[in-house]
């Protein structure tokens, strides 16, 4: 299996982790990753409260690069990939706009590659039977609450492939690494990403509240797929006992018992060696 990488901006930077992870768990499942060479900013942080033109031509621009691959393009943020939809949305069915970003970055739109993210990939059944084949380290006991997040898999007419509403897929992963999703109504709730540094207040709110239920559903460690999420959640609760928050790719990681793992918890605030450290590999 194949693809065309888009880290985006942050995998490199406040999201380390969660590149490291991903970089890990794909090379341990034979999915290949190729990074988009010259690959540009999508805009996810700014530019689309700023600039609605130039937050399609920004995401346009990598379409158009990664097209020359005939990949489908993975990205690990949930954002960058609302971007990368949302542009490709407007390649489909806006002739005018597709005629002048064709002339501008000079090439014919084909409409490929597909925008996929890297949660959806790493839940179609071919991959889940190959985690399951190499887990070896089953999180056997592990009650872990999914988060998706507000944007992940919303709006359904961009996304598709989960539940808007009441989504599955990372609850499956999570089976199939041997850990038990626990059932809780706050998946898709908003943690205040977008008011990180404008409302702070806010966020503590949304926040705090999302780790509170998550605890209250019996739930040991959260997983996200979201940077922005995975900050909010791990730095923002104002819980006197705080509950670790992890990428689904760190849980990954452990189950597959990668040893470099346990390198990757150092950047949390909430230290998850507690909990997680009777599954982790030596080395």
């Amino acid at each position: 299996m194949k693809y065309t990488y888009y880290p985006g901006c942050t995998i490199g930077t406040t999201a380390v982790e969660f590149g490291l992870s991903t970089d890990a768990i794909c090379e341990a499942l034979g999915v290949e990753l190729v990074e988009l060479e010259d690959w540009n900013c999508c805009g996810a942080s700014s530019a689309h409260s700023l600039d609605h033109e130039l937050a399609l031509r920004l995401p346009a621009r990598n379409i158009a690069l990664a097209q020359e691959a005939g990949l489908d393009i993975v990205a690990p943020c949930p954002a960058c990939y609302q971007h990368v939809l949302q542009a490709d949305m407007e390649l489909r069915q806006n002739e005018v706009w597709r005629r002048e970003m064709e002339a501008l970055l000079g090439f014919t739109y084909t409409g490929r590659p597909r925008a996929r993210h890297l949660l959806e990939v790493l839940t179609e059944p071919e991959v889940l039977e190959r985690i399951r084949q190499k887990v070896t380290r089953p999180l056997t006991g592990l009650k872990v609450a999914s988060y998706y997040g507000c944007v992940l898999v919303r709006p359904p007419e961009f996304t598709g492939w989960d539940d808007p509403e009441h989504p599955m897929r990372m609850d499956v992963l999570m089976e199939a690494l041997g850990a038990e999703p626990v059932p809780w109504s706050y998946k898709v709730d908003c943690c205040g990403a977008s008011l990180s540094l404008s409302r702070s207040a806010v966020v503590v709110t949304l926040s705090t509240r999302l780790a509170k239920e998550a605890q209250e559903a019996g739930a040991d460690v959260i997983a996200c797929a979201c940077g922005m999420c995975q900050i909010n959640l791990d730095t923002r609760q104002a819980l006197e006992q705080k509950i670790p928050v992890l990428y689904f790719t760190e849980l990954m990681g452990v189950a597959l018992g990668l040893p470099q793992a346990k390198k990757w918890f150092g950047k949390h605030m909430v230290d998850p060696t507690p909990v997680l450290g009777k599954f982790l590999a030596s080395g």
